[in-house]
């Protein structure tokens, strides 16, 4: 393939679902806007591009195959670095790094993974997530896909429908607070997350990976990590110059 040749001309079309994720992303607005530190990381490493970010909304499961048909350029969106990923597209370096978070309703004593013996925990098909929930033993892993996967679990585990969720620790942890949810524990797995592009596009992976190097060596990228996730530490800071 040409370079960059599935770029619409100053557009780098990007795959994610629409949810409601914070810090993550939020909803977008009526214009197609995002708030959040994927959108904000995605909008730095377009503009040394030189692109703009236009964002494709669709369900999780739909996501890997229009970056690999070319219907979009890549897929930003919460892609832990795992190797059934890895067989469907070529991932960039990291742009983030997370642990992995098992929340349960309210009041219940789950602190471990043996304690989730008997527990349907729900987790993305597919996801680093998925291989970590089939771990904990005597668990029943219950699949999520769909257009608001994340929402649904959370709606499913709300209402009973499942006992635990697993997801990484951006999204869980900050809803540890919440009235209807408690962190049951977090597993230190390092999931490394990565823009996802065809395998038939290498021209467009060096260029993203130029870019997202760019951001994290001046600083720009940590400094939108810290605005919005300022709980966590930047994992990236061994790759800053001193």
């Amino acid at each position: 393939m040409s370079r960059d040749a599935t770029l619409s001309p100053g557009i780098l079309r990007l795959a994610c679902i629409d949810s409601e994720a914070p810090p993550l992303f939020n909803l977008a607005d009526g214009g197609g806007c995002r708030r959040g530190y994927e959108p904000a990381a995605a909008a730095l490493v377009a503009s040394v591009m030189g692109l703009r970010v236009e964002w494709e909304f669709m369900a999780w499961d739909d996501m890997l195959p229009a970056v690999a048909g070319h219907r979009v350029d890549a897929v930003w969106c919460g892609q832990g670095i795992i190797p059934e990923r890895q067989a469907v597209v070529n991932f960039s370096e990291p742009y983030a790094v997370f642990d992995e978070t098992v929340l349960v309703r309210k009041g219940d004593p789950a602190r471990s993974p043996e304690d989730l013996a008997g527990y349907r925990v729900a987790a993305i098909e597919g996801s680093a997530n998925m291989r970590l929930a089939v771990t904990f033993p005597g668990a029943d892993p219950v699949a999520f896909t769909g257009e608001d996967v994340f929402g649904d679990m959370l709606a499913a585990l709300r209402r009973g429908e499942v006992d635990a969720m697993v997801d990484d620790d951006v999204v869980t942890v900050p809803l540890g607070g919440d009235p209807a949810y408690d962190v049951a524990f977090t597993v230190r797995t390092g999931n490394r997350w990565g823009i996802g592009v065809a395998k038939d596009n290498p021209f467009l992976l060096a260029d993203l990976n130029a870019a997202l190097a760019a951001v994290v060596s001046d600083g720009r990228l940590e400094k939108a990590w810290t605005r919005w996730m300022p709980h966590l530490p930047f994992p990236l800071a061994d790759q800053v110059p001193a």
